[in-house]
């Protein structure tokens, strides 16, 4: 039996061992399951983050939660980085507005909200019923919706309720500019509604808070390149054909008309979108319906001659607010990166700007404080056509602010790029100036002065650091064929000279146009002075011209017949008195005459192809023999016949001799003989 026990011994030992080593072999399992999980979450911290915060709940502890901070913290990195998944979006929209990881953690898990691909529906519906639920602060959710309520709100929804609601609200919180500007809005739609007194000009009260968050979108999108949907607009569809361009000028786009009323309303409207004809426009004046997006008013000249006829203040407001943020989401804050399909769009959304302002003989506000933010970071060569054609578009303002927005920020981009560039600023501003003296008031000259005065410092100082440029040279006398006829052509009381250099280089320039366009300047400058001298003797004008004004044209007029007409151009006291001993070293014979009508260098071939046509026989020329007898009278026939018009009446107005076959007297030269 002891053996039989012995054997009941050795047969039970097995089994313990075999229990013992499965036991064993389930633990080793489980480690190793861990490990696997736990390399798993090394190798995905992301994962592990997300996972984390998608389980935060109410009333955890924020302040020291080091756990906390060390998920946010990479969750972020990655977002920054390369952007968030379509259902991380969703679990993070869910933690930031439900406020479970507090108010601070909110704002920032907003701020680092990056879409890598698309924002999904869900992220919309969940983010849109949390702030309905109103557990966010009202300071903090307030602003978003009272922008929100601006662009959605149209005229039949302003009711006696919703302004009482805003003025409750107003008088918790305070004025705050996102209130005003939602109340002036509903103003301008229900004056009998409001009676609370606003200020005349409301500036945007909606900040751009999420500047940021767009800078960070964009070089998320870079980074992805075409993988990434760069409607910022929050689209829910995938587009058909993805485009790979780098970013997409999204705002750009005109979009098209339509309708902003429910069309099975009862009320009688007519749809913009629906015109054909002015005719049409005319009988359906009184029941057309603004369209949704007001930007697309800019693509239709019927839908500008409705906004021109009925001068509806809202759609002033709801456009000007459309069309600065368009220009400053994608120009200020996105600016285009230079490739060619950016740069086509970009060019066509500015000129059809361009027509529009155009089209109502004004430019738009936001137009103008656009320009002014854009010219501090503009290099000058981005889109220089439009933007310079945009800037002549501007209107008058008050110097302080035209030397701080306009004059400082062109000075330094004038200084420092091209000729050529030299060249277009000073054509936009002429055309600034003739736009600026269609309408002008007699309280517009000092705003006049100021920009003529500028344009002569920049003129004097670029042509002499391009050496007298023939282009740059003819720009600035383009400008100054308007300035000298202000009096008389605008009937602005203001005459101003050209600096001493721009008249010089000018009266001294080797391209025949140059000295005829001033001639046209000079004479002009004398009918202008002439009847403003009979009108002051005549008591028929209450402003007066200073004698500086006529000293310093006196002073340029001695100077220009001296040099031309009596072959004396360097007199005694003059502005250009040169030391003889200098002139000696020159060896030049007789220098004195060499800038008249024969030996100037402009004229010069003119006179050695008279001379030819009068002697032909002779090997040996003698300019001077033109001056003799008939040949000077014959002489200056042929040199007015070849298109000098300018010079024409200068010389005919001032020494009583010239061409007697042009009759067109005021005709302003424009033609190369």
């Amino acid at each position: 039996m002891a053996d039989l026990s012995n054997l009941a011994g050795l047969v039970s030992e097995p089994s313990g061992e075999i229990d013992s080593s499965a036991s064993s072999a389930s633990n080793r399992s489980l480690r190793l399951a861990e490990k696997k999980e736990k390399r798993k979450g090394e190798a995905d911290p992301f994962g592990r983050a997300v996972k984390y915060l998608s389980q935060v709940e109410a009333g955890t502890v924020v302040r020291g939660n080091d756990e906390l901070e060390r998920n946010m913290v990479v969750v972020e990195t990655v977002a920054l980085s390369k952007g968030l998944p379509p259902e991380v979006i969703t679990v993070l929209l869910d933690l930031a507005l439900s406020l479970n990881a507090g108010t601070a953690n909110c704002t920032r898990v907003l701020k680092f909200l990056i879409p890598a691909t698309v924002v999904p529906q869900e992220a919309i519906v969940k983010g849109v019923s949390w702030l309905c639920v109103g557990k966010m602060p009202m300071n903090a959710q307030c602003p978003f919706v009272c922008h929100l309520l601006y662009l959605l709100t149209m005229r039949e929804h302003v009711h006696p309720y919703r302004v009482r609601k805003l003025l409750d609200i107003q008088a918790k919180m305070g004025r705050q500019p996102f209130l005003t500007q939602l109340l002036a809005l509903y103003k301008v739609f229900r004056p009998d509604l409001v009676t609370l007194s606003l200020p005349s000009r409301v500036r945007t009260g909606f900040k751009n808070h999420n500047s940021t968050w767009k800078v960070a979108l964009s070089a998320v999108q870079r980074k992805n390149k075409g993988a990434v949907l760069a409607d910022q607009s929050l689209s829910l569809d995938v587009k058909e054909k993805p485009s790979s361009r780098k970013r997409k000028l999204h705002h750009l786009a005109i979009p098209p008309l339509s309708s902003a009323f429910d069309s099975n309303s009862s009320k009688r409207v007519f749809r913009l979108q629906e015109l054909r004809s002015f005719k049409e426009l005319l009988e359906n004046i009184h029941n057309i319906e603004l369209p949704a997006q007001m930007g697309s008013l800019l693509g239709s000249a019927l839908a500008l001659h409705y906004l021109d006829c009925v001068q509806d203040e809202s759609a002033f407001l709801r456009l000007n607010f459309w069309l600065g943020h368009s220009l400053q989401e994608e120009f200020l804050l996105c600016p285009v990166d230079g490739s060619s399909d950016n740069t086509s769009e970009a060019c066509r959304f500015l000129s059809t700007i361009l027509f529009s302002q155009q089209f109502l003989q004004e430019g738009f506000s936001s137009t103008e404080s656009f320009l002014y933010k854009f010219l501090s970071v503009w290099d000058g060569c981005l889109l220089r056509p439009q933007i310079l054609d945009l800037l002549s578009d501007i209107p008058l303002m008050p110097s302080f602010y035209m030397h701080k927005l306009l004059f400082e920020p062109l000075k330094q981009l004038y200084f420092t790029s091209t000729v050529f560039f030299k060249c277009s600023v000073i054509e936009c501003l002429n055309s600034m100036l003739v736009k600026w003296l269609t309408w002008h008031s007699v309280s517009a000259s000092e705003g006049v002065m100021e920009l003529v005065r500028f344009v002569g410092l920049l003129a004097s100082e670029g042509l002499r650091l391009e050496n007298c440029h023939v282009l740059l040279l003819n720009q600035t006398l383009a400008f100054y064929e308007t300035v000298c006829d202000m009096f008389l052509k605008y009937s602005l009381p203001l005459v101003i000279m050209p600096p001493a250099g721009v008249f010089y280089p000018a009266l001294f320039a080797t391209d025949s146009i140059s000295v005829d366009r001033l001639g046209y300047i000079m004479y002009r400058y004398r009918k202008n002075l002439t009847l403003a001298k009979k009108q002051e003797q005549q008591r028929e004008q209450t402003f007066h011209i200073s004698r500086n004004t006529y000293k310093e044209f006196n002073r340029n007029l001695q100077a220009m017949v001296n040099s031309m007409w009596n072959s004396w151009w360097c007199i005694p006291g003059s502005d250009i008195e040169i030391d003889k001993d200098l002139i000696a070293l020159s060896k030049v014979a007789e220098p004195w005459c060499r800038f008249d009508l024969i030996h100037h260098p402009a004229l010069f071939s003119y006179a050695i192809e008279f001379h030819q046509r009068c002697w032909p026989e002779r090997k040996n020329v003698d300019l001077c023999s033109i001056k003799t007898g008939k040949y000077w009278n014959w002489y200056m026939e042929f040199l007015f016949n070849q298109g000098f018009d300018g010079l024409n009446n200068f010389i005919r107005t001032n020494t009583g001799h010239g061409s007697t076959s042009s009759s067109q007297d005021d005709r302003q030269p424009t033609s190369q003989p």
